[in-house]
């Protein structure tokens, strides 16, 4: 060997270059089918019975390059609802006589309290569109259930909305154009709500669901939604009950559905539609179906038409038309009279499904499942009294049930240390660089910098294995040692796997599926390797490889669930809040590092019991090491972000008004959503840090800080900033655009109670402001009641140990006043302070906004602050 390798070390390196092939094989086929290569658009003269992805682009092309902003306070929503209504209207005067097709355009107006962000708060809205049609026979009766599809047409503050939710209207107008197009007369009402205010926090679909003539006749729906450019288009949750999973097992023709979703989607922030149906105010049975894929882009600037990832409209339409046709051929479709009626219950567990890379579903009920799963622990704790080589006995079986043990907490040990040996190198990659995430536009740094490193951890433990012995007796046999540690160190992990699959079942959770496959898998690749040793012995490569083989489909899987967990991640920790230093600088690098190293871990976990001989080897753990140390120094010279992956930020130009037509204080408050401050921002940002007069001494102890009550606009998203700034802003420009400002005033004499509480009637006029997106209400005092919500209050909420306070957000129609009353229960003032999101922006400011770079997407808008005493 010239460079000093033992044959072993050989054999390794070799072993190490054969995973590196296979991984990169199942990485590469995994990206294929997460960014939609096996699946062809059709064009725009596609024939009329199938769905078209180029038909419904035409769509979004409208909607976002034709239309100037959809937001709430726009003219562009008013334009986008005259369209859909347009598009439905042709669709109508096409349809044959064996349908009747139903067009309504519904304002609906509504108060309610909900948690949002894990904060309570209560939601006021007037004059809100919602677009609905109804596609039935013409036998049909009114009452009959329907099949709903719901999807929004607003976009979110300075978002161009093509795929949040342009896509989603796109694809509904298709498909109601295909089914009249098609001949296809639906066995039950098909219901297509295009609703006008979900980014609001969901108020269209309460308004639907509160006030229209439809919303009983509802009994099963799907929720369309955008949280990303394209990609798998996702079962995030279903429910209630496991019927609408197994529908779409059985329809779905590209299946993109894992129940672990439903475990992890509570703590993604945000929320869809799906909780206004299935939850909150309807308990029905429905589909939240969501592009995850290309998060960078959401709700920015950037989602654009040109951002959309070919073939996704595509999967997803086909997909849609399926299910709304499997649905509506259900016999399990009841309005929820019917299910009342005939004692319909909902099994109130979640079936456990995923699909295969995309190829086919495996779906089977909670039920089978509490079978299923339970097989590998039996396996687990019978394997001893079947397994132990020498005296059949008691005392046997405890022996070798204490290897399998060590094993197990072998293989655990090598998981934990997968996990933390990425996050060591993390910190100190942070200790020793000047910003966090290099990774987020690049997200192969992350693999090189902490794969590596994770192996290294994995491996650990087989070195120190045979300074632990066993509790059999194989003294004097060597065989009969290796044979005995390879049976613990196979059974440890797939006991450790069968452990994982049963804490998961307990739980409730229905992700135990992941583990499952990986126990189930384990064991043709033992049986396989049992026989080769026999043939090849146990020191032959070939034998690990026949081991390896039979596991290779679990582990494809692995790979693609870990994949695109580590890719939406990677794009979502841009937008999931800055925590305050020194700690939250931390956090991403920190959180990105450990899911890295959970991935490993299931992707390689099971093969470690055996290959491990070949891996534990110093020669190769250097090497891993040199590679990972090697992605800390490349990571150093990339720079975190770029036109393809943004760095967010929320540019407020603030305006403290008195009375009606004062501006007391004017100034531009800054703020981010990532780890790397507003320091590292205008650092890099030159033109803007020399407009705001910022120098190189700028520093967060100096600068002025930025309240939270300041972004009170944006409650309560504004618990995702931390360290914001304020600079001062000029106000001569707003004078000259606004007359008068948001003003709150009495419309009638107060009202006194025998029992001492007192009623104050206020009327809050928007003034002269025309792109009003919203107004929150922030109350604090000792308020007993209030004629929002049905005169009922929410719970209270506390800003920085400030006192507790009752807050309101208020929408739609600025040209008309507010009127409502609060009610105090105590002498002492009620404080209304007064917040109110304005989409105008004068020259001044728009200017600023236009000298970040491309790598920074803007969200740029004009806060007016008052506050009252009454």
């Amino acid at each position: 060997m010239a460079l000093g390798f033992s044959p072993g070390d050989a054999a390794g390196f070799k072993f190490l270059l054969i995973l590196v092939v296979t991984y990169g094989l199942m990485a590469a086929l995994v990206h294929s089918i997460l960014y939609m290569r096996f699946i062809k658009p059709l064009e725009i003269d596609a024939p009329l019975d199938r769905f078209s992805e180029a038909r419904a682009v035409e769509h979004v092309r409208v909607l976002t390059q034709e239309i100037d902003g959809r937001q709430e306070g726009r003219p562009g929503l008013t334009e986008a609802a005259r369209y859909i209504t347009g598009q439905l209207e042709m669709i109508k005067k096409r349809a044959g006589s064996n349908l009747r097709i139903e067009i309504e355009e519904s304002v609906v107006n509504g108060t309610f309290n909900m948690m949002f962000l894990g904060h309570s708060i209560s939601l006021g809205y007037r004059n809100h569109t919602n677009i609905v049609m109804r596609i039935s026979s013409k036998y049909s009766q009114d009452n009959e259930p329907s099949v709903l599809l719901n999807g929004h047409f607003d976009s979110p503050l300075a978002s161009p909305g093509a795929a949040d939710c342009g896509s989603c209207v796109a694809s509904m107008l298709e498909i109601a154009r295909l089914i009249v197009d098609s001949g296809w007369v639906p066995p039950r009402p098909v219901i297509f709500l295009f609703n006008g205010a979900e980014e609001l926090f969901l108020l269209g679909s309460h308004g639907f669901m509160k006030t229209h003539q439809w919303r009983d006749t509802i009994g099963a729906f799907i929720n369309v939604e955008a949280s990303g450019t394209g990609g798998p288009d996702l079962v995030c949750q279903s429910g209630p009950g496991s019927w609408p999973s197994q529908v779409y097992a059985e329809s779905a023709v590209y299946p993109m559905a894992h129940s672990a979703a439903q475990d992890v989607f509570p703590v993604i922030p945000g929320d869809t539609d799906f909780r206004i149906f299935s939850q909150d105010y309807g308990d029905i049975p429905g589909l939240d179906i969501i592009f995850l894929l290309g998060g960078y882009f959401y709700h920015t600037s950037y989602d654009t038409l040109e951002r959309l990832l070919p073939g996704s409209m595509q999967a997803r339409g086909e997909n849609l038309v399926s299910i709304i046709k499997a649905f509506t051929n259900s016999s399990k479709l009841q309005v929820i009279h019917e299910r009342e009626s005939n004692g319909y219950q909902y099994d109130g567990e979640h079936a456990v499904f995923f699909d295969y890379l995309s190829m086919f579903m495996i779906y089977y009920t909670r039920k089978v499942a509490m079978l299923l799963h339970s097989i590998p622990i039996a396996i687990f704790l019978a394997m001893p009294i079947f397994s132990h080589k020498q005296n059949r006995g008691l005392l046997s079986c405890f022996s070798t049930f204490c290897d399998f043990m060590k094993g197990t907490i072998f293989h655990a040990t090598g998981i934990l240390l997968a996990i933390v040996f990425p996050v060591i190198f993390a910190i100190l990659r942070l200790l020793f660089t000047s910003h966090a995430m290099n990774w987020f536009a690049h997200p192969y740094l992350a693999y090189l910098m902490f794969i590596p490193c994770s192996l290294v951890g994995m491996l650990i433990p087989r070195i120190i294995w045979s300074s632990f012995p066993l509790s059999q007796d194989a003294s004097g046999l060597k065989s009969l040692k290796e044979d005995l540690s390879d049976e613990a160190r196979f059974w440890g992990a797939f006991g450790l796997y069968a452990i994982l699959t049963m804490a998961y079942l307990l739980g409730g959770l229905s992700g135990g599926f992941l583990t499952f496959s990986m126990s189930v898998s384990m064991l043709p690749g033992w049986i396989s390797y049992c026989l080769s040793v026999k043939l090849f012995g146990r020191q032959s490569l070939r034998s690990t490889l026949f081991y390896m083989l039979p596991i290779v489909p679990c582990l494809a899987y692995s790979v693609y669930f870990g994949g695109f967990l580590l890719q939406f991640l990677v794009e979502k920790l841009g937008m999931m809040g800055a925590l305050p230093p020194p700690y939250g600088y931390f956090i991403p690098d920190v959180v990105m590092a450990a899911i890295v190293g959970v991935v490993t871990g299931w992707c390689v976990g099971p093969l470690i019991p055996i290959s491990g001989r070949w891996l534990a080897r110093s020669s190769i753990l250097q090497v891993l090491l040199h590679i990972s140390v090697l992605g800390l120094a490349l990571s150093s010279q990339f720079f975190p972000y770029s036109a393809d992956a943004p760095k967010r930020i929320v540019f407020q130009h603030t305006f403290l008004t008195a009375d009606a037509n004062q501006v007391v204080e004017s100034s531009y408050d800054f703020s981010v959503v990532d780890s790397n401050s507003l320091l590292f921002l205008f650092k890099h940002a030159p033109e803007a840090a020399k407009e705001l007069h910022i120098t190189s001494e700028l520093s967060l102890k100096t600068a002025n800080l930025s309240q939270r009550e300041n972004f009170m606009g944006l409650f309560p998203v504004s618990f995702l900033f931390s360290r914001s700034l304020k600079f001062p802003a000029k106000s001569d420009g707003i004078l000259k655009q606004y007359k008068q400002f948001p003003h709150l005033s009495t419309y009638e004499p107060h009202k006194v109670f025998s029992e001492g509480s007192r009623r104050v009637y206020l009327q809050l006029s928007l003034g002269s402001l025309e792109e009003v997106w919203v107004t929150v209400v922030n109350i604090t005092g000792p308020l007993s009641n209030w004629s929002f919500a049905d005169n009922t209050l929410p719970a209270t909420e506390t800003n920085a140990g400030g006192p507790p306070s009752y807050i309101c957000r208020l929408s739609g129609a600025s040209s008309e006043n507010w009127n409502f009353w609060l009610e105090a229960s105590g002498s002492e003032d009620l404080r209304v302070d007064v917040a109110v999101i304005d989409q105008y922006m004068v020259d001044e400011t728009k200017k600023l906004r236009g000298l970040f770079p491309e790598w920074v997407d803007v969200v740029a808008y004009s806060s007016f602050l008052s506050s009252y005493i009454f």
